[in-house]
Formats: structure tokens, C-alpha cells, sequence
């Protein structure tokens, strides 16, 4: 008896072992070729080459599975499958698509969480709705794949989004607005701003719908992002962390303001190195600004590593100045006005 004539006449044993050792084979390539690509991956920064390969395994095996039954149909042609094969393998190459988008997108929404401020908290939301949507079109190309046609599907979903998008205008225009604030920047987790509206506090929150803001007195403010974007503010944080801190005093007339000057600025030396908070390296400007009805009024600048620590700052430059002005005769004026009777 014949290799042919085995063949025709022992399907049942010569399908499953060209199967298996095809299988086997290139599951063995598969496995040996992943392992020499890892090792490579592995020194890289970059986790992309980690999360592609980590989303191809599953997609990788049933390619294989698929490519050994057509394998064996084209071998053993007498073996009454062909006419399943050609449906069978693109809903398997498909299902093979689908898995690997699926896998790849949740793998770049769990990495990225932890950078992008409005992943960090609804992570879980933004991969259920990746998965909703590969799953979705996977599932319409699969039903045109077999002659389904799909258009009437396609049609309902437009008309029911454009009434769905009707109904939660203001929704989405929160929740783009977010986005906005996420490309764009304007402010950040962990930056003391200032609305138009004269609110201020720190940002610790910035979410799909809204932006939520600590005061310093410990409440918070709710803001909608589509107010949010539409307003003026004031962002201590940026260039830098640094801030201007500014002190108005004013001194008396009959004032030596060389010595003024003289004083204040040892005093503000003083409490930039020790203060907690101060920028050391920072040198103290003092300003005259004007004469005006008591006194003669100046500003002292001083610079805070942060926004949180200019209280502090002004806290004890003015306990400061007013002890050196008592030592060294330096009078701050009460009001007064001078009223001439003709």
C-alpha cells in the first residue's frame, strides 16, 4: 500500500497528525521567535514593543490553528470540508483582528493612565468604551464577511447617536471641553489657579464633565469644564512653581529712606534664607511707589519656592519689619490729613 493510498484510505489518522505536526511546528517557532524578540524588547524604554507583542500572542495561535486546516485540506483533498473552509477562516482571521486591537488599545489605556490626569481616575470607563467600539465593528465586519447586509445597522446607529447626541448636548460639551483641557494644558493636578470669577484654590481634580478645585478654607468648587474653558484664569504655576511674593508698606515722611531701604532689605535677606519656603538664591527688591497721603509707600519682593508658602513668607516679613523698625526708629504713620481753613 501506497503513502497516496494511506492517505485515501485513513483520513481519520493521516488529518489529526498533519494537523498536530503543523501545529506543533510553528507553535514551536512561535514560542522560540517571541522569547529572542523579547529579550530585545526588554531593553528598550518604550513598553509599545511589550504591549504589541503581548496583544499578538492569542490572535497568533488561532492563525496557526486556522492555516493547519487549510493546510490539510490541501494535502488530503478528498476530505468534504471545503466548502466550511473559506467562511471559517476569515471569521477566525477576523475574530484574530478583533482580539489583537482589543488587547493593544487596553494595554495603551492602562500605560497611559498613570500620565494623563482624565485617565488616571475613569481608566476603567474609557477601556469598556475602547472594547464597546473594536468589539462593534469587528461584529459588523464579521456579519458582512457572510453576506449580511449591514447598511440598515449602520443607519440605525446613526440616527439613534445623532438622538442620543441631541439629549446630552450639554454633556458633551462638558466632556469635550475636558479633552480641551487635557491636550491643551491650560492648567494641571496640583496647580493653584484663579478663576475670572475671583474663586482660587488648587486643582485636584480634572474629570469628564467638570474640574474640581480646593479652596484654601477646605471646599471645593465644581466647575464644568465648558465654563471652564470659556473663562480667564490665572495660573500661579506656570512657568515655573516659583512665585512673586509682594509686601506694600509704607514709612513716614521725616523717614531717611536710604536707611529704609538699608533695613528693610537686611530683614528681607533674613527671612528668604530662613523662612521656610523662600527661594535662597533669590536677592529681595525693594521699590518706592508713591507719596502718598501719610506715608511714602514701597513694595518688597520676596520668592516662594511655591504658592503655599507666600503667606508664610508675608507672615514673617512683616513681624519682621516691624521689629526692626522699633530698634532702629523707623515710624510706620497712622492716616492722617491735613485740613487748611481759609
Amino acid at each position: 500500500m501506497t503513502e497516496v493510498d494511506l492517505l485515501r484510505w485513513s483520513p481519520w489518522v493521516s488529518v489529526p497528525v498533519a494537523f498536530t505536526l503543523w501545529v506543533v511546528f510553528f507553535f514551536t517557532a512561535k514560542k522560540v521567535a517571541f522569547a529572542l524578540v523579547r529579550k530585545f524588547t526588554s531593553k528598550t524604554q518604550t513598553k509599545l514593543d511589550d504591549m504589541l507583542f503581548s496583544a499578538m500572542d492569542i490572535p497568533l495561535r488561532l492563525m496557526i490553528c486556522a492555516t493547519g486546516v487549510l493546510v490539510v485540506q490541501n494535502l488530503i483533498p478528498h476530505v468534504d470540508v471545503a466548502r466550511f473552509l473559506p467562511g471559517a477562516f476569515k471569521s477566525v482571521a477576523i475574530l484574530a483582528t478583533v482580539l489583537f486591537f482589543d488587547k493593544f488599545a487596553r494595554g495603551l489605556v492602562t500605560v497611559y493612565a498613570g500620565r494623563i490626569d482624565i485617565l488616571r481616575t475613569s481608566s476603567g470607563v474609557v477601556q469598556g468604551f475602547v472594547r464597546v467600539v473594536i468589539m462593534g465593528l469587528g461584529a459588523l465586519i464579521l456579519l458582512d464577511s457572510f453576506g449580511v447586509s449591514i447598511t440598515p445597522i449602520i443607519a440605525s446607529l446613526g440616527i439613534g447617536s445623532l438622538a442620543v447626541a441631541l439629549a446630552l448636548q450639554p454633556t458633551l460639551e462638558n466632556f469635550f471641553s475636558g479633552i480641551q483641557l487635557v491636550t491643551d494644558k491650560p492648567i494641571q493636578v496640583g496647580h493653584f489657579i484663579r478663576l475670572e470669577s475671583g474663586e482660587e484654590g488648587t486643582v485636584t481634580k480634572i474629570g469628564w464633565r467638570s474640574t474640581w478645585i480646593c479652596q484654601p478654607n477646605n471646599n471645593t468648587v465644581v466647575m464644568p469644564n465648558k465654563l471652564l474653558v470659556n473663562t480667564r484664569v490665572l495660573n500661579y504655576c506656570y512657568p515655573d512653581m516659583e512665585t512673586a511674593v509682594v509686601v506694600p508698606v509704607g514709612v513716614h515722611y521725616a523717614s531717611d529712606l536710604d536707611k529704609v531701604e538699608r533695613v528693610t532689605l537686611a530683614a528681607a535677606r533674613l527671612i528668604q534664607q530662613e523662612s521656610p519656603g523662600g527661594v535662597c538664591a533669590f536677592e529681595p527688591v525693594l521699590r518706592y511707589t508713591e507719596l502718598a497721603d501719610s506715608s511714602i509707600n514701597f513694595n518688597v519682593i520676596l520668592r516662594a519656592s511655591d504658592w503655599s508658602f507666600t503667606a508664610a513668607l508675608r507672615h514673617d516679613l512683616i513681624k519682621a519689619l516691624h521689629q526692626r523698625y522699633a530698634a532702629e526708629g523707623i515710624a510706620i504713620p497712622y492716616p492722617t490729613r491735613t485740613i487748611i481753613q481759609g
